[in-house]
């Protein structure tokens, strides 16, 4: 508990994973304030909106907090690829009234900059986080001066190696059991990608840093389980979607509620890259991995008119219906008291 209090300078070994499009800083700040660490996403957050966030979270707690970035490769667009992938979608087009004409391409989601770096120089948070890798050493040096302690997602072993060869401080081993997208950067071959309790114990054995767990991990067994084989601390997202700051959507909390939660798969129709959610009409039509859809994150301009449709009727037929592969732990309670529930075997 010393090295984690070190590292990060919480109280509990729980970290509430960043959950872009069902959060926004009240969560974080829950967590925080409980003695976990609170986590913002931002690669959805222009920055008007990321300082806002970041303001909102330092009124709000006056403990650590972490904000997390993506670290891919914006990807050049292909016309002939998103008009063959809307071809596709055409006959959902045509069942919900939707104009393909009308939907305007757009990137989604922003890799980290140097413009997100010059937010972080002004506002100074005490832990910034990447998925996909981590950004260009010239950003990346720029996060580092100005105190941060930089964490990152690997999915295997030599990812691991690799994040702490290049100056992550923790390394987050993603098992596969994870909700969301998984954070692999060096290969896209999904079969190197193994559970969390058989990651963990071979991350823990290859790097020197601290080593995070993450992927199915919704209560405190898990927590206690993950401790066990070595993690500094568990980082936990399906667990908090039904939190009462959560801001996920009616649809998704009905979805994590139900019997279908228990069956999710890796699909890639959302986003264009492999994300765990909870089957639905999209993945089994669509998917789940489909090689026609656009580049990471160029496909998710395509979905969103069908999703917004979709779920103004009730539907989560098109929505992203992010979920690790246990539910279980999902509960409609304040996040500070899942927090301490999380850490209570600690």
């Amino acid at each position: 508990m010393n090295r984690l209090h070190e590292l990060l300078g919480i109280e509990l070994p729980i970290i509430q994973a960043p959950m872009a499009g069902v959060q926004g800083s009240p969560l974080a700040i829950a967590v925080s304030n409980a003695g976990g660490l609170g986590s913002l996403p931002c690669a959805m957050l222009a920055p008007d909106a990321l300082r806002k966030e970041l303001a909102a979270l330092r009124a709000g707690t006056s403990k650590p907090f972490n904000v997390n970035f993506f670290a891919h490769t914006a990807p050049v667009p292909d016309e002939a690829v998103e008009r063959s992938w809307r071809e596709r979608l055409g006959p959902y087009y045509r069942e919900l009234g939707i104009d393909p004409s009308t939907i305007p391409s757009g990137p989604g989601r922003l890799p980290f900059d140097a413009v997100a770096a010059e937010v972080l120089e002004e506002l100074r948070p005490a832990i910034v986080s990447f998925h996909y890798g981590l950004p260009a050493p010239e950003l990346l040096a720029r996060v580092k001066r100005t105190g941060a302690k930089v964490l990152s997602s690997a999915t295997t072993v030599e990812e691991a190696r690799w994040l702490e060869a290049h100056g992550a401080d923790a390394v987050i081993a993603q098992g596969l059991e994870a909700g969301g997208h998984r954070g692999h950067f060096l290969s896209h071959d999904l079969t190197l990608q193994m559970g969390t309790f058989a990651l963990l114990p071979q991350v823990v054995h290859a790097v020197k840093v601290p080593v995070i767990a993450a992927g199915g991990i919704v209560d405190a067994r898990g927590v206690a389980a993950a401790l066990s084989l070595g993690a500094v601390a568990a980082q936990v997202g399906t667990a908090y979607m039904l939190c009462r700051e959560a801001t996920t959507s009616s649809v998704h909390r009905a979805a994590l509620k139900s019997a279908s939660a228990r069956h999710t798969a890796l699909t890639n129709v959302f986003t264009g890259r492999p994300a765990r959610g909870i089957v639905n009409r999209a993945i089994r039509e669509l998917g789940p991995l489909n090689p026609a859809t656009p580049a990471f994150p160029l496909a998710t301009a395509s979905l969103q008119p069908l999703r917004t449709k979709a779920e103004a009727a009730g539907s989560g037929d098109f929505s992203p219906l992010w979920c690790g592969q246990n539910p279980e732990g999902c509960k409609e309670v304040g996040a500070a008291e899942l927090t301490r529930e999380l850490a209570s075997l600690a």
